[in-house]
């Protein structure tokens, strides 16, 4: 017997062997692979369905706070809006103010919604500032600060009177247009300005045209300077479309230029110390004109006074007209009056004085 070689049997014995390994091995990772896939799907199982008891809960909790609050406040006849306070320091009425704010009493103060009534106040044209505040258990508090007026604006170029005037707006130092409902009586003393005509005049808008906001700069800066008690402005032209005319209480015409107002103040501030120092009246100054500068003067009041009213050279004097008295009529005859005398006898009494 050969010892060296191996048996047929002994080696078809080891390749079913390693076959038999290789088989268990890819067995064994199936039923691995199987038992991970389980594991995942009972862990993902699990998660879902904590989250889907999460939210049940919180919908829960939710529509149980909901309900709450509706049955407690939203539909508590102790939270309806009872009192609303208007505080304003202009023409605004209280009508116009809770029409724009849609603000009703009666209905619940918690679904009032403050944002919305502040926005909807602040789009007035006259609101400057707006403070909406609720208090408990049924009053909302409005404050509101509307816009001062500075001056009228119109387009048109002569204009009587802008108080009657629909083609007439008032403005603010802002330059947002108004249009008043009551008109103040110290509405009257404001200055006019003309000719604002590149540009279309509509409440609520802001103007844009570099005209009217250099007009409105003039008036800002003149009612911070000397120029507001001696220098009050009337008027302003601004229709040239290089320049503004401008016409004081004193009927006084200034010519600006539309850059360096404060310069063209201050020179116009040198020409009413010198009026002022020589007794004149500031007639018309361009200040446009850096050197040089054209000025007329004005005449006096008195000597305009004294021209006018001329007493006459020789007093005319009238004659008197004489006046008779009515003719007495005389009794009947036979029956003189008690206390008077016979004709006869005044008559011979008056011929014998005169004899």
């Amino acid at each position: 017997m050969n010892f060296g070689q191996k048996s047929p049997r002994s080696r078809n014995r080891r390749v079913s062997n390693v076959r038999q390994r290789r088989q268990q091995h890819l067995l064994d990772v199936k039923v691995r692979s199987r038992r991970a896939t389980q594991h995942r799907i009972r862990r993902v199982i699990g998660v879902l369905s904590r989250v889907i008891l999460l939210v049940a809960l919180c919908a829960a909790a939710y529509a149980g706070v909901r309900e709450a609050a509706r049955r407690l406040f939203f539909e508590n006849p102790d939270y309806q809006l009872k009192t609303i306070e208007l505080q304003t320091d202009g023409t605004l009425q209280r009508e116009q103010v809770l029409k724009a704010a849609d603000l009703h009493e009666g209905e619940n103060i918690f679904r009032v919604n403050l944002a919305r009534v502040h926005d909807r106040i602040q789009q007035l044209p006259q609101t400057d500032e707006v403070q909406v505040v609720r208090k408990l258990p049924g009053e909302i508090d409005i404050r509101v600060v509307e816009r001062k007026p500075v001056a009228w604006i119109t387009s048109e170029k002569e204009i009587s009177d802008p108080f009657a005037s629909d083609a007439a707006f008032l403005v603010d130092a802002r330059g947002v247009l108004m249009k008043q409902k009551k008109l103040l009586p110290e509405y009257l003393g404001l200055p006019l300005i003309l000719g604002c005509s590149s540009e279309s005049l509509e409440a609520g808008k802001i103007v844009e045209s570099d005209e009217a906001k250099t007009a409105l700069e003039l008036l800002r800066l003149c009612t911070r300077s000397f120029l507001q008690m001696r220098f009050q402005i009337r008027e302003i032209d601004v229709s040239k479309g290089y320049c503004l005319l401008v016409t004081d209480k004193n009927r006084s015409r200034v010519t600006f230029a539309f850059n360096d107002l404060q310069t063209q103040l201050r020179r116009l501030e040198q020409f009413l110390v010198y009026c002022d120092d020589s007794k004149q009246e500031l007639g018309t100054v361009n200040l446009v004109v850096q050197r040089n500068i054209p000025v007329t003067f004005a005449e006096p009041p008195a000597s305009v006074i004294n021209d006018t009213i001329e007493p006459a050279v020789q007093p005319r004097i009238m004659k008197a007209i004489p006046v008779h008295a009515p003719e007495k009529t005389a009794p009947p005859a036979g029956k003189p009056r008690a206390g008077s005398k016979p004709i006869t006898k005044t008559i011979s009494k008056q011929r014998q004085k005169t004899d």
